[in-house]
């Protein structure tokens, strides 16, 4: 027996990560879990000895989506860990390698319809941005009405160009409506073709077009080290000054003190992010005090049946590892 099983409670610990939406025991029932754990939950981001200290009991951990980084360096400070549950199919902070090589088993949950969820997000950011609501609320809520300042009205999106970075599931969703809309779809991704493009109703255009021509740009593209800050001061500065830029995928995929920078040079004129490098968004974060940029705090995912899915699944996989049984969908071994 190891100095670890000596020292174990009888019941397992349950430690679960990053619940900043109070969701998961609310929409499923965990009287089976908490019958046999002892479960603890954590609804605010944690870091260095607190966080440590959090785990450092831990028998099962479940993170939520991937706002904590689990990597090798955190996993050998966590003995007594045996298993590990994530909510969505993706982790990219999850440092799989080192969790195999320490026997660890890793399940995920389902996504239930974040794509559709994203891509209503998406459009509303669209939609607030182009037609500067945020601002309007604002005025009127400091007694205003108009601006008395006067200035370019909103355009009509019909007709306009609508520049995807990514076409896949929800990049194709946002296509959808973009031509519901009555706009032109463009397409660009570092694997984009013409054929690609035009399953979904999109023409197919170099990056730099795109940024030049669109009257909006949204990011849906998965970002890689090669796509980190693709859309950097070069880019930013070739997009028109009445073009609206829209980020709902990942932050990594724009720079953010050149967008900071770009919006005071009004290129793009407007933009609206829903994800940032470090979240929660620190109070001193420079984008805060950017012209011309709403912010929403990384709702695109965040809906009630999405939860809903998580919830269950996690329940489910947490159920079936206290069971010993076969547990639902395990994450593959990484590959040599």
């Amino acid at each position: 027996m190891s100095a670890a099983d000596a020292t174990r409670p009888a019941r397992p610990r349950i430690v679960v990560l990053d619940d900043w939406e109070r969701a998961l025991q609310r929409l499923a029932d965990w009287s089976g879990i908490a019958a046999r754990a002892d479960v603890e939950v954590h609804h605010a981001p944690l870091h260095g000895d607190a966080l440590l200290q959090a785990l450092a009991p831990a028998d099962a951990v479940v993170l939520l989506r991937d706002r904590t980084p689990f990597d090798a360096t955190l996993l050998a400070r966590l003995p007594r860990l045996r298993y590990l549950v994530f909510t969505g199919t993706r982790n990219t902070r999850l440092d799989l390698a080192a969790l195999e090589a320490r026997g660890i088993p890793v399940s995920h949950t389902g996504w239930g319809p974040s794509k559709d969820s994203t891509c209503e997000m998406a459009w509303a950011l669209i939609l607030a941005a182009t037609r500067r609501l945020a601002a309007q609320s604002a005025q009127l809520r400091a007694g205003g009405w108009r601006d008395p300042a006067g200035g370019p009205l909103p355009p009509v999106l019909r007709g306009q160009r609508l520049g995807l970075i990514g076409l896949g599931e929800i990049g194709g969703r946002v296509a959808a409506i973009g031509r519901a809309f009555g706009m032109e779809v463009a397409a660009w991704s570092p694997r984009m073709t013409a054929e690609r493009a035009a399953a979904h109703g999109a023409v197919f255009v170099p990056l730099e077009e795109l940024l030049a021509t669109s009257r909006v740009v949204s990011l849906h593209l998965v970002p890689t080290p090669q796509t980190r800050h693709l859309l950097n001061a070069e880019r930013l500065a070739l997009m028109a000054p009445g073009s609206v830029l829209v980020n709902t995928s990942r932050a990594a995929l724009v720079d953010p003190t050149a967008l900071a920078d770009a919006l005071r040079a009004g290129r793009p004129g407007q933009a609206a992010l829903d994800v940032f490098d470090a979240e929660p968004l620190p109070a001193d974060d420079p984008l805060r005090d950017a012209p011309n940029l709403l912010l929403t705090p990384h709702t695109g995912f965040v809906a009630e049946p999405v939860f809903q899915r998580f919830a269950d699944d996690v329940v489910e996989c947490l159920g079936a590892w206290l069971d010993g049984v076969a547990l639902p969908r395990r994450v593959a071994a990484v590959a040599p």
